[in-house]
């Protein structure tokens, strides 16, 4: 995170075009990603795209803007509200 961003609370929104196009705002981070899927640090939590074919096109890490390319099949916000935050997080992505 830059140093003038962390008191700046961004609109997270995600705007989805035909399970192909996903647009998003209020990003931190990209915590890591594939073809597969993404695991991005937002506004409102973790959240994991998972589909395939995925790519980036665009990164935007000062206004927190990030679009993503291919086939849409999940979109999934990981509650690290129980238990310890790396566990619950790594837990939940590797069922």
């Amino acid at each position: 995170m830059q140093p003038g961003s962390t008191g700046k609370n961004r609109d997270h929104q995600l705007v989805l075009g035909s399970r192909k196009n996903l647009d998003l705002t209020g990003v931190k981070q990209v915590e890591s990603f594939d073809s597969e899927e993404f695991l991005l640090e937002t506004d409102m939590g973790f959240l994991s795209i998972r589909g395939h074919n995925l790519q980036m096109k665009n990164l935007d890490v000062e206004e927190g803007k990030v679009s993503i390319q291919g086939r849409i099949d999940d979109l999934v916000y990981l509650d690290q509200h129980h238990g310890e935050k790396s566990k619950g997080l790594f837990g939940k992505l590797f069922k």
